[in-house]
């Protein structure tokens, strides 16, 4: 779907980008993983050829090719080759149970899936009747003829779940993909010296500012299971023998790092550069963090998927979140903020919260085959002949120019008239002492919203210590309900925090309001 309002941004494709490194160094390496190493020509030439295998059952321009393939050098051969004879990729989750993956295979109507070359006996031998097809099984001796880019064309398309759950499939197009790629690769300062670990799976887009920025700067990408690198020291081992210099994962991750007694191994690794994204960023977990490794670099990056990986990349001083406050920074080149108050007014005045909508080249290509959710977040009414997507966050333009994540415009409640934010109310729960963590929901609490902290501690403490501190900083209305004593925090598929999985260990529900509209709480 053309949704109009944007130009192509005159820049290379992701694919011609990486080609032009293999010309330059064809034997520098590329990606590895724990079973092989491609260098660039070897990466170029398997994606050819595993695109004439594609061909030869009958992919074509256009059509969509599954993955279900984990975090591996054989999953950027399979998405190399899907642009190369121009079709779009879609990434599935090994760990998802079946049900889910029946539901976007049927979806998304792939004309394969792909699967690893490793792949275990347990995969299914067919999903929604497509037979998944081993990576070996397409390799040709031949190279398929390359499909000539064409902006307006989606490259890949990845599923996200909305507040009902169900899946969605987010379409992005080649410009979108390219300007993301290549303003992130700009941002960081990455070049064909960067050693790339890879953390977050391929499943989700967050993990693609890792891989593809650093393909087309002719870095080196690392890879270990995802399982592996939930053990802390599976990351700091890495980082030590790869000789890693950037990775980048979600603040759920860097938490679990921070809990690891090896975590002052940073400080004298070859590790320069961390980018945080997918969540909210804490001030106080990047003091512990600078406090172990002061020299290393820390990029906090925001966008939701329907933007394209992310639109905004910004290096965090110590300086800068003095007060606690962590910014998002400025839109990349070609994307534009718009903010909008309750009435649908633009927001010029900084320091005043409203909902951030979002232009520009990094617009995804729509919902698909949903036009009309589609037209639901892609505005064409707030700013003459722009076309903006609403994204439901909260946000402000603070004095420096900079923009300032605030929250889901869900996640602002009001209780007793008052409105509260449970990232601010995160922030000031993590600092009482002893708190290593915080996260705070909402629940059902027999009809009426409540709220409740989950709080994992450093010492032993008592529910009742922690909301006796918490009343001395907290103001009243503003208490959680229940405190929650965890060990860890459990994280997700994407490796970020399993709100779910915490309500029901605590034995509750959400809390769903009789009726909840996309306004933005007064």
């Amino acid at each position: 779907m053309n949704l109009g309002g944007r130009e192509a941004a005159a820049r290379p494709s992701v694919l011609h980008g990486i080609i032009n490194r293999a010309l330059a160094e064809p034997d520098h390496p590329a990606a590895l993983d724990l079973e092989r190493e491609l260098s660039y020509a070897q990466l170029i030439d398997e994606a050819a050829q595993v695109g004439a295998g594609m061909r030869a059952r009958d992919v074509t321009e256009g059509d969509r090719v599954a993955l279900l393939i984990p975090n591996s050098v054989d999953f950027i051969v399979a998405a190399l080759a899907s642009l190369w004879i121009g079709a779009a990729f879609v990434p599935l989750a090994v760990t998802d149970p079946l049900s889910r993956l029946i539901t976007v295979v049927a979806d998304s109507i792939p004309k394969i899936i792909v699967t690893s070359s490793r792949s275990d006996d347990d995969l299914p031998t067919s999903i929604d009747d497509v037979v998944p097809v081993a990576l070996d099984l397409l390799r040709e001796p031949r190279r398929a003829p390359m499909y000539t880019s064409d902006s307006s064309r989606v490259v890949y398309m990845i599923y996200t779940s909305g507040t009902t759950g169900t899946p969605k499939g987010v379409q992005i197009g080649d410009a979108a993909f390219a300007a993301a790629v290549q303003s992130t690769a700009h941002a960081l300062g990455l070049s064909r010296t960067t050693r790339t670990l890879c953390v977050s799976p391929f499943h989700f887009d967050g993990s693609y500012a890792n891989v593809f920025p650093t393909l087309v700067s002719g870095g080196t990408v690392i890879m270990r299971p995802r399982e592996a690198l939930l053990f802390p020291r599976t990351f700091f081992n890495t980082v030590a023998n790869e000789k890693i210099t950037y990775s980048g994962f979600t603040p759920s991750y860097l938490r679990l790092l921070l809990a690891s007694p090896q975590i002052s191994n940073l400080r004298d690794s070859t590790l320069e550069t961390i980018a945080l994204g997918g969540e909210t960023c804490s001030a106080a977990d990047l003091r512990r963090l600078w406090s172990s490794a002061p020299a290393i670099r820390v990029f906090n990056r925001y966008g939701p998927t329907e933007t394209t990986i992310a639109v905004t990349n910004i290096e965090l001083t110590p300086d800068m979140i003095e007060g606690g406050t962590v910014t998002i920074g400025r839109p990349h080149p070609g994307v534009s903020f718009v903010l909008v108050d309750d009435d649908g007014e633009v927001v010029e005045t900084p320091n005043r919260t409203s909902e951030l909508y979002i232009g520009g080249v990094q617009l995804m290509d729509g919902y698909w085959a949903d036009p009309d959710l589609t037209e639901s977040v892609m505005r064409r009414d707030v700013v003459p002949d722009q076309v903006l997507y609403r994204t439901g966050d909260l946000v402000y333009r603070n004095d420096d120019g900079n923009y300032v994540y605030v929250d889901r415009a869900d996640r602002v409640v009001k209780r007793s008239g008052v409105r509260i934010s449970l990232v601010e109310l995160n922030s000031l729960m993590s600092q009482l002492d002893h708190v290593k963590v915080a996260s705070c929901l909402t629940f059902d609490r027999e009809g009426d919203l409540g709220i409740v902290a989950f709080v994992a501690a450093d010492a032993e403490v008592s529910a009742l210590d922690l909301r006796r501190a918490a009343s001395t900083l907290i103001p009243t209305n503003m208490l959680p309900d229940r405190i929650e004593l965890i060990a860890t925090m459990p994280l997700n598929r994407s490796n970020t925090l399993d709100e779910s999985g915490l309500l029901t260990m605590a034995g509750l529900r959400p809390y769903r309001p009789a009726s909840r509209g996309r306004s933005v709480p007064t």
